[in-house]
């Protein structure tokens, strides 16, 4: 087979460009070169990860800025949730230096995912394949298939059912109906909303790569075929393999190395991801309940300045033999595969739900908090029947420590 000059243009979210980074080192291992545009700032996560430098070339963009945003953000890890959409604005101001690239380039293909203008770049330097590679599970990348712009009044009545095999999607599309129409229609750059990105993308690319597998979710990705009348290319979950070093990082070796086999439960809640105050308490009274050894690494709850001023009057001396609690990065694949580690508490993000799968023997219990992760942990205990669901919840739609806990139980049963 010919080689292929590819770029690799992702979000600027790890979320994003960890992924894309482990499908460059696939496809280099069969030959291909891959030039992979990304901020500066996150060089030190990237280069790390890549396993083929003689094939795979980092090109650095020199990122705009934009008023409302703090000097030297580059990435989701860099700002509230709330200013987001100014750094999508940064984004779409690469236009031309993006352009200028292509031009001098004239790569095979790109593969891009939020970026739907370079399917007009493309057009315009002719002879540029697209190909839109998301990094969200094919059922939340087959909502804007279900649904419409002109449907953000409707009722939850209203919604169009999907025709999937697995009823658990349509029941999370109603109870979420708010926390959908708002995620699909704000806007997110200016002057474009989210659910335009996406589907303009799908629609309008050359072909679309799903990160999953056709035996777990072919019936959601047949469907986004036939709606975007695109073929559906499947990648697998294209995960780093962990490596077999010592988690030397913050003391953690010797802090796993304390306990048994399968005895530690480890909690992570991905790098974007804050809690409310009370939730983060509910949280860390439940594993305290649990009367295990925990691991959470978690980032501190809203309002706050640490996770250390958020814990429960007492917590810390109560668990101080047996609890451990970070918010900062840690290698969750070298964590989950480490013998003391025997239960995984999962926000339920699409990568989080991968690793767990193919990676580890951990019990699964499923703490989805987007409506986006909800369509994965029922996924996950529904229709795979991996986990359990922490379902049940207070007047406020908030888990509870003694349900969080009662989960936990039910996995060693």
């Amino acid at each position: 087979m010919s080689k292929l000059e590819i770029v690799m243009f992702p979000w600027f979210a790890f979320g994003h460009m960890i992924p894309c980074m482990n499908l460059s080192n696939e496809l280099a291992k069969r030959g291909h070169k891959i030039s992979f545009l990304f901020p500066k700032n996150a060089k030190i996560r990237l280069q790390k990860l890549n396993l083929y430098p003689n094939l795979i070339t980092f090109y650095k963009l020199t990122i705009p800025h934009v008023d409302g945003l703090p000097y030297g953000a580059e990435t989701t890890a860099d700002v509230p949730k709330s200013l987001e959409s100014l750094l999508a604005t940064t984004f779409d101001e690469l236009y031309d230096e993006i352009k200028s690239f292509l031009q001098n380039l004239k790569p095979h293909f790109v593969f891009f995912d939020i970026a739907y203008w370079i399917l007009d770049l493309a057009r315009e330097i002719g002879g540029i394949k697209t190909l839109f590679c998301t990094v969200f599970s094919p059922a939340a990348a087959s909502i804007p298939f279900v649904k419409s712009p002109d449907k953000t009044a409707s009722t939850a009545a209203e919604l169009v059912k999907p025709p999937l095999d697995y009823p658990s999607t349509t029941v999370v599309l109603r109870e979420n109906e708010a926390k959908l129409l708002s995620f699909l229609f704000h806007e997110y750059g200016k002057g474009v909303t989210f659910y335009e990105r996406v589907k303009k993308g799908m629609t309008g690319c050359d072909a679309i790569g799903m990160r999953t597998c056709k035996e777990i979710e072919g019936t959601f990705c047949d469907y986004i075929a036939t709606h975007s009348e695109k073929p559906v290319l499947y990648t697998g979950p294209v995960l780093a393999e962990p490596t077999k070093g010592p988690l030397e990082e913050h003391g953690l070796s010797d802090w796993l190395e304390k306990f048994e086999a399968g005895s530690v439960v480890f909690c992570a809640f991905g790098s974007q991801m804050i809690l409310e105050k009370k939730q983060f308490q509910q949280l860390v009274l439940g594993f305290e309940l649990i009367e295990l050894p925990f691991l959470l690494v978690v980032k501190p709850p809203e309002g706050t300045n640490s996770v250390e001023e958020a814990l429960p009057e007492g917590f810390k001396e109560r668990v101080q033999e047996k609890g451990l609690i970070l918010d900062c990065w840690v290698p969750q694949l070298e964590i989950l595969t480490h013998k003391s580690v025997g239960c995984f508490v999962t926000h339920c993000g699409y990568g989080s739900m991968w690793e767990s799968l193919a990676l580890c023997d951990c019990q699964l219990v499923l703490l989805p908090r987007p409506f986006e992760h909800t369509l994965i942990a029922r996924l996950m205990e529904q229709q795979l029947k991996v986990g359990v669901e922490v379902l049940e919840k207070d007047e406020n739609d908030l888990f509870t420590k003694e349900n969080l806990c009662k989960a936990c139980e039910m996995c060693d049963e």
